[in-house]
Order: C-alpha cells, then sequence, then structure tokens
C-alpha cells in the first residue's frame, strides 16, 4: 500500500508518467481493432441470445423443489409439447425457471402438470405465464430509444458544460466504445438479454461519463491559459491530468467492481441464483471497460482532435524553442567555464575558478526555477531533464 501510494504522488507530480497521449494512435488503433472484433462476435455466434421478454413464448417456474435438475425440466418439456426450443435455468436453490417457445393452451396444461410431477411439487408450486411477440417488440422499441435519447442529451450536456463540441464528442466515443465492447463480451459468454441487462447497460452508461467528466475536468484545469505555458506543450498538459486522475479512477473501479463481482460470483455461479446473472455480467464488464474508454479512448481522442489546431502548433514550437535556446545557453556557459578554469590554473588564481563555478551554479539553479516558478504542481519533461521530486497528496 506505501508503494502504490507513493506511485500515485508520483503520478500526481509528474515524476511518473504513463504514456496515454504520446502514444495514443497506438491506443485508438487497439481499441479501434476491439470494437471491430465485438461488432463481429454476434455475427459469428448467431447473434443475442434474447430473453422471453423481446421474443416471446412460454415461461414456467417450478418452486419449493427439492431437485434443481436441469435435464428433469427438458425432459418433461419433450414429452407433452413439441416445442423446438427448450431452456431451463436455476434461478434459486429450490426454484427452477423453463423457457419454450409459444405453446397452445393443451400443451401448456401438460407441460404444467409434467412439471409438477417431474419436480414433485404441489400444484400451486407450478406457475405459468405467456409473453405475446407483440410485447417483446415494445420492449425492444423502447430500449432502442433509451438508448439513443440518453446519447444524444449525454452529448449535448456534455458540449454545454465543458463548452467544447471536441471534448464532448471524445467523451461520446468512450461511452460508445464501452457499450461495444460490452455487448460483444455479453454475446460471446451466450448470457440473456433481459430487461435487467439493458438496466446494466443504461448504468455502464452514466459510470462512463462520470469517469470521462473527472478525467476532463482535470484536463481543462491543467490546460486553462496554455497559450502563455513555456514549459510545457498542450499535449504534455493533457497527458499529466491523465495521470493525475489515474489512480482515482482505478479506486473508483475497484469500489464498484466488488460488489458486483460478488453478485455475479458467488450469487450467481454458486448460490444458484441465474436471475442476476444477467444484471451483474453486464456492470462487471462495463465497469472495467468504462474506465478503459476514458483512459484510453476519450481522453487520446481529445488530444488527437485538437492536435492540429493553429494556437496549439504554434504553443508547442515556442516550448521546444524555449528548450533549444534553454540547452543552447547551458552549453555555451559549460565552455565559457571550461575556459576560464584553464586559465586560472595556468596564472594559479584557484579563486577565480571557484567563481566561475559558483556562477555556473547559479545557472542552472535560475533555470530549473524558471522551469517551475509559474505552475501550481510541477511538471514532467518527457526528455527526463528536470523530474519534480516532491510529493503529493491524492
Amino acid at each position: 500500500m506505501p508503494k502504490f501510494a507513493e506511485f500515485g504522488s508520483n503520478l500526481y507530480t509528474g515524476k511518473t508518467s504513463l504514456p496515454f497521449i504520446p502514444k495514443k494512435k497506438l491506443w485508438l488503433g487497439i481499441s479501434a481493432v476491439l470494437v471491430i472484433i465485438a461488432v463481429l462476435i454476434p455475427v459469428v455466434t448467431g447473434g443475442f441470445k434474447m430473453g422471453i421478454d423481446f421474443r416471446g413464448g412460454s415461461e414456467f417456474t417450478v418452486s419449493d423443489s427439492q431437485s434443481t435438475d436441469v435435464q428433469t425440466g427438458k425432459d418433461a418439456v419433450s414429452k407433452h409439447a413439441s416445442a423446438s426450443e427448450t431452456e431451463v435455468t436455476k434461478i434459486a436453490s429450490d426454484t427452477v425457471r423453463v423457457q419454450t417457445e409459444q405453446l397452445s393452451d393443451d400443451d401448456t396444461l401438460a407441460v404444467k402438470q409434467a412439471l409438477q410431477k417431474a419436480y414433485d411439487v404441489k400444484a400451486d408450486d407450478v406457475t405459468s405465464s405467456y409473453v405475446g411477440p407483440t410485447w417483446g417488440e415494445g420492449v425492444t422499441r423502447q430500449a432502442t430509444w433509451g438508448l439513443i435519447a440518453f446519447v444524444v442529451l449525454a452529448t449535448v450536456g456534455m458540449a454545454l458544460y465543458f463548452r467544447t463540441v471536441k471534448m464532448s464528442l471524445s467523451a461520446i466515443a468512450g461511452l460508445l466504445f464501452t457499450v461495444i465492447t460490452t455487448a460483444g463480451i455479453y454475446a460471446l459468454v451466450g448470457f440473456e438479454v433481459t430487461p435487467s441487462a439493458i438496466i446494466g447497460f443504461l448504468t455502464i452508461l452514466s459510470y462512463s461519463l462520470y469517469d470521462s467528466v473527472v478525467v476532463f475536468d482535470k484536463i481543462r484545469e491543467n490546460t486553462k491559459g496554455y497559450r502563455e505555458n513555456t514549459k510545457t506543450t498542450f499535449a504534455e498538459e493533457v497527458n499529466l491530468a491523465v495521470n493525475q486522475t489515474l489512480v482515482r479512477s482505478i479506486n473508483t473501479s475497484v469500489v464498484g467492481i466488488l460488489p458486483v463481482g460478488s453478485i455475479l460470483f458467488i450469487g450467481a455461479f454458486l448460490l444458484g441464483a441465474g436471475t442476476l446473472q444477467d444484471l451483474s455480467l453486464a456492470l462487471f464488464i462495463g465497469i472495467i471497460m468504462g474506465t478503459l474508454g476514458t483512459l484510453f479512448v476519450s481522453a487520446p481522442l481529445y488530444a488527437l482532435l485538437r492536435q492540429g489546431e493553429k494556437p496549439i502548433k504554434e504553443q508547442a514550437e515556442r516550448v521546444r524553442q524555449g528548450v533549444a535556446d534553454t540547452d543552447a545557453a547551458d552549453s555555451g556557459a559549460e565552455i565559457s567555464e571550461g575556459t576560464t578554469s584553464g586559465s586560472t590554473r595556468a596564472f594559479g588564481d584557484g579563486s577565480a575558478s571557484a567563481g566561475a563555478e559558483s556562477a555556473q551554479e547559479g545557472r542552472r539553479s535560475d533555470r530549473g526555477g524558471r522551469r517551475s516558478a509559474d505552475s501550481p504542481t510541477p511538471r514532467y519533461d518527457p526528455s527526463g531533464r528536470d523530474k519534480p521530486d516532491n510529493g503529493a497528496v491524492i
């Protein structure tokens, strides 16, 4: 823990810097590949496994059963109905859910009696329900419109809050990365898409935007008045902001993942609470991908969208020129010091040599002061010449 705290402090001050922005094209390229793979997964696997609320069909629930064997339910349905698709799920320690395609009234009654006999329960312990295709289409349509409305309102809200369209578009790009990759993993695992899963997807959209707002707030703070900054470039300030908020993003993700992971792995897999799988998996994967989307998509894309602006290019050139001038001045001072030192040795005047060394040391100290005097927090230097070594509390 102390090492992690020290690592976070170094990230905040700039002593340690991870290359989120310097390697932005690499991260964006990898993200694009992941999105393409996520889109292809449903195509290869035959699409998403839609729940009964979306596709319609008959559903039976067997409660208070001593046995929750899945094959028992499948055999009972196959002997008394001509259903081509039957899915039996253990949703609790004593409860089984059986879902089939639409059955007639006679088949429904026969399957209900067969399940009662197979699981050795009372008649009241077996309930049946039917969801028509019209209901499923309505749920799908409302979920789609809800997602579209969320994205549109989020885009407008982010643009008004940050007062820049490019930052808003970058945040939405990270959001779409989160949704698409999460959906691809969901299709790969084969869990049902239910209304609970849709709720989980909407929740991770909000989480992804929250993480982006935190990072972009720090970016806006660091880049405020960047045109007058002669020490670090706009891209360097953006990268510093991402590093400064990295520990907070990690901590927030861990805090969110712990309870969701407990629901997914303990509640769903170990205890057999199958109804929690669809919701918990969407949240578990979405929280992780939301953090990665902010770090490797939203922030790098924002820097990429702005790197071609004329003021930013001019400011970057001034910073590079200032560094070059400082290096040239230091090189000239070192040559002058060597000449002076040689002359004093020839005449045996050691005091002059000491004076020259003192003057040179003063110039070096003055250079370091100029690099950080106007900055509220130390800034890192990509070349590694100036590394702040003071700590900071995160």
